[in-house]
């Protein structure tokens, strides 16, 4: 197993997102931003980060200012991602491929499992590398905002397929047809094993912003994550080893399989079980966003030569 780490506490040498968000730019881009400015202790000017809203106008000045997405909104009580470090994985997934440029029109293709209604991998790598990508969701709700998404930006409508996985039990069963062929797979996996760890871990981002409040567990909603994008039976553990056993079966038609892992102590387990497949190569990227780091597991079942007649 080989594992790459970053720089401590910076991101990847190709994210557009390093140091502090020069906000006045950003609302240029997306004037309502401004609305939320505030000054911190020592007089710079950020945003309010605890505050929903704020967070959604901040992903809407980054995605226009950034990758051209002009239109770009979530239902409510659904996921709004931190877009640095979502770009990340995208950058150090693009390592994997050996790009670190745009490519030919539809030379590259993705498979973003549970895409979410935020389609934010699909926006980032095909605005930043020119890639094509299947997203696929077992959310209803999730495929039709991501299609709403879709038809409101020009620039993504040749890019993405939306699929919905009519199997919930399912990763790749019921989403790769027969015909298909993936140079990679992303996955940011449900990781909490129920509703209410779900809302633990709610109230500690919370409370790490100095905005926690007592009561019941309704902040998991004004903070943003539907089931699906935050909790499954069994958790992140279940979700990833079913995902290894599922790509043994697709193993022709995938180059490279990625899935985040959140929990470092699930890795050990995790690579055991990757250890005891026929792969070629299997890796555990690190990654670093300020004082917090994430890693990602990839696999491959094909050989350096063979990857390269994809």
């Amino acid at each position: 197993m080989t594992a790459k780490k970053p720089i401590t506490g910076q991101l990847h040498p190709r994210n557009k997102h390093q140091g502090r968000y020069d906000l006045v730019q950003l609302a240029n881009s997306h004037p309502p931003l401004a609305k939320f400015f505030v000054k911190n202790p020592v007089g710079q000017l950020t945003v309010e980060f605890a505050n929903p809203e704020a967070v959604l106008a901040l992903n809407r000045a980054l995605l226009a200012h950034f990758y051209g997405i002009k239109h770009w909104s979530i239902p409510t009580g659904y996921l709004c991602p931190p877009i640095p470090g979502r770009a990340d994985y995208i950058h150090y997934a693009a390592d994997i491929l050996g790009l670190k440029s745009v490519q030919p029109r539809g030379a590259v293709r993705i498979l973003d499992i549970g895409t979410g209604a935020n389609l934010i991998y699909p926006i980032i790598g095909s605005q930043v590398y020119g890639w094509n990508f299947v997203a696929s969701d077992i959310d209803p709700i999730s495929i039709s905002a991501a299609q709403t998404l879709v038809a409101a930006n020009p620039v993504l409508k040749s890019k993405i397929e939306l699929r919905l996985q009519a199997q919930p039990g399912r990763i790749f069963h019921g989403c790769i047809k027969p015909e298909d062929r993936f140079h990679l797979t992303l996955c940011n996996p449900p990781f909490h094993k129920s509703l209410a760890d779900a809302a633990v871990g709610t109230r500690r981002k919370l409370h790490n912003l100095k905005k926690a409040k007592p009561g019941p567990a309704e902040p998991i909603r004004n903070f943003g994550g539907q089931q699906a994008e935050l909790w499954c039976q069994g958790g992140e553990l279940r979700f990833i080893q079913n995902m290894i056993r599922e790509s043994v079966e697709f193993q022709t038609q995938v180059g490279w399989f990625t899935c985040l892992v959140s929990k470092r102590e699930h890795l050990k387990t995790l690579e055991q079980s990757i250890a005891a497949l026929p792969v070629q190569n299997r890796r555990v990227i690190t990654m670093s966003q300020g004082q917090k780091n994430s890693r990602f597991l990839a696999w491959t079942f094909k050989t350096t030569a063979q990857l390269a007649l994809m």
